[in-house]
């Protein structure tokens, strides 16, 4: 091994087998790959196999990943569906701050750690880790439903909080050598990012369009485009104060406007996850497993805190504001964990003699415990909110409008078809039953998605189709058919979970009409049957038999007008 990992070349490959073992441990144990990705590191540090030697290299592969992670997440970001969670982001962003801050400070002297320690603790707890939350969403595709939009405002708006304090700290001389400070005034800062965002209107505006457009003829080229923005953007970013973070999201921004957005993503996540790789490896090696005993108890009730403290204060503002339970709980559960910001900032006050290398062992354990931790509750969501959604009622305002339901239709009126989940396959259905006459609700958690609907000339209302509450409010007396379109990502669930629960619920608020629940796997048909669905809609082998059968018929038709010729020299 020595011999191999003496080039740096020699240590990424290393690396990479050690990713690919420890990944597949974890598939077998059930472990999301992030839990893996870290222990990687932890493995390749200096602590155990000490395969990490070129680290200017993992770091800067790490940084152009975070880079580009962002980039992704601003050229997806809906301006006008931000604008309107602005206010919600708003509150709960700066709400879990101040919460975690004041009390994690509490906590701190209570355990005995002083009052530079404890300041020092309790504002690196607030930072949660928008590269993890977002990575962990998107593995779940709930990047673009309600909880997954309201989660990201608050996290970007946390990432600003981050920055700004970064920013004040090195102008008054303190962590001039992090990694956001470089010795700028406030001044100069937020001049430079006020012309950052200048910049991205003007390209959006007269550039992006047009210059998309001609890149869009060699594909290659666009993608080597969209890297190059993502990267420029966060040097920028960095070389001004704002940090590569910050500059990253605006060059996604900056090309959310165009047509090819959807393709730019698409090509670059494989990227992304391959870089990130990286990201979390340096994560890893960066953490002294000597350090982690010292404060094992602090450790641990700060990681409770954190765990608890934190959805819960989301979970609080969130039902204040009139949203539901569910939403809160679900958007509440992205910050039970630190970030690596976290880390960051304790190493700057050890550097700085303000804090010692103790302090910087305990908020390391805490760091383990709860993204680990976290990893699980995120990921496991839906079933946690399952298990404590009969204690979650008093976070919820009765007798408000709880969700946004702008131009929502009545629900009274009489439907013939109710359609969960808006997709392309969903719009499909509702299209084609709506030209037959029929009367469709579509239903989905995706605020876009019921948008687009209702711009098709299509009813359509948002809400949880795991909500028991909201699906007895349909109008489910008139309807004949119930159709489930609502894809499934949960991993380590069963697929049929949520048509199950959809069934379920259906049934108990009084549905009697048939079911038809879509399917992606085979040999689920016996066992959706069993749970009460009618007819069980597989779309790619439904596809393939409508394609079969024009075929078929295709090649009858030219046999009728050349009889004789074998029909397949007529197709030919």
């Amino acid at each position: 091994m020595e011999v191999i990992v003496q080039s740096a070349f020699g240590e990424i490959a290393a690396l990479l087998v050690l990713a690919a073992v420890v990944g597949f441990v974890g598939i077998v144990l059930r472990q999301p790959l992030i839990v893996s990705f870290i222990a990687v590191g932890l493995l390749a540090g200096p602590s155990a196999l000490g395969l990490v030697q070129s680290a200017e290299q993992i770091d800067l592969l790490s940084e152009l990943g975070i880079a580009l992670l962002l980039f992704l997440v601003g050229i997806k970001l809906d301006v006008k569906l931000i604008r309107s969670l602005g206010t919600v982001s708003l509150f709960t962003g700066l709400g879990q701050v101040l919460f975690t801050s004041v009390f994690g400070y509490l906590i701190g002297l209570a355990l005995g750690l002083g009052h530079v320690t404890s300041l020092y603790v309790a504002i690196a707890l607030t930072f949660s880790s928008t590269i993890i939350i977002v990575k962990l969403l998107s593995d779940k595709r709930e990047i673009d439903s309600l909880h997954g939009q309201i989660a990201l405002g608050f996290l970007i708006v946390q990432d600003l909080v981050v920055v700004l304090a970064m920013i004040v700290l090195s102008a008054i001389g303190i962590g001039s050598s992090g990694p956001h400070g470089g010795g700028q005034s406030i001044p100069s800062v937020l001049l430079s990012g006020g012309a950052m965002v200048v910049l991205v209107i003007l390209f959006v505006r007269y550039l992006a369009d047009p210059l998309t457009r001609r890149l869009a003829r060699a594909p290659e080229l666009m993608m080597i485009f969209a890297i190059a923005q993502a990267a420029i953007f966060a040097a920028v970013g960095e070389l001004v104060g704002l940090g590569k973070e910050v500059g990253g999201l605006l060059a996604g921004v900056s090309l959310a406007s165009t047509p090819y957005r959807e393709t730019i993503a698409a090509r670059l996540a494989p990227l992304r996850d391959f870089l990130l790789l990286f990201f979390f490896i340096a994560l890893g090696a960066g953490l002294d497993l000597s350090l982690l005993g010292a404060h094992l108890v602090g450790a641990l009730v700060f990681s409770v805190f954190v765990l608890v403290g934190n959805p819960l204060i989301v979970l609080t503002i969130m039902g204040a504001m009139g949203y539901r339970k569910r939403t809160g709980f679900l958007a509440g559960l992205t910050v039970a964990q630190i970030s690596e910001f976290s880390l960051i900032f304790i190493a700057m006050g050890v550097s700085l003699g303000h804090v010692t290398q103790e302090a910087l062992g305990l908020v390391t354990l805490v760091g383990l415990v709860t993204i680990a931790a976290s990893t699980y509750m995120i990921t496991y969501s839906h079933v946690l909110y399952d298990r404590l959604e009969p204690f979650l009622g008093l976070f919820e305002r009765k007798g408000t409008p709880r969700e946004p339901r702008d131009g929502a239709p009545q629900l009274d009126a009489g439907y013939d078809m109710l359609i969960f989940g808006l997709g392309r396959f969903g719009t499909a259905i509702g299209m084609r039953l709506k030209s037959r006459g029929l009367r469709v609700l579509g239903i989905d958690f995706n605020p876009a998605a019921v948008q687009r609907w209702r711009e098709l000339g299509l009813d359509a209302v948002f809400g949880d189709a795991g909500d028991p509450e909201f699906v007895s409010e349909l109008p489910l007396a008139s309807a004949k058919w119930l159709v489930s379109t609502v894809p499934v990502h949960l991993p380590g669930l069963n697929a049929e979970d949520a048509r199950r629960t959809l069934i379920q619920l259906s049934r108990l608020s009084g549905f009697s009409g048939r079911v038809a629940v879509a399917s992606h796997s085979d040999g689920e048909q016996q066992d959706l049957s069993d749970a009460g669905a009618d007819l069980v809609l597989e779309p790619f082998q439904d596809a393939a038999d409508r394609a079969v059968e024009l075929l078929s018929g295709e090649q009858e038709r030219e046999r009728t007008r050349f009889p004789g010729i074998p029909a397949e020299r007529v197709l030919g």
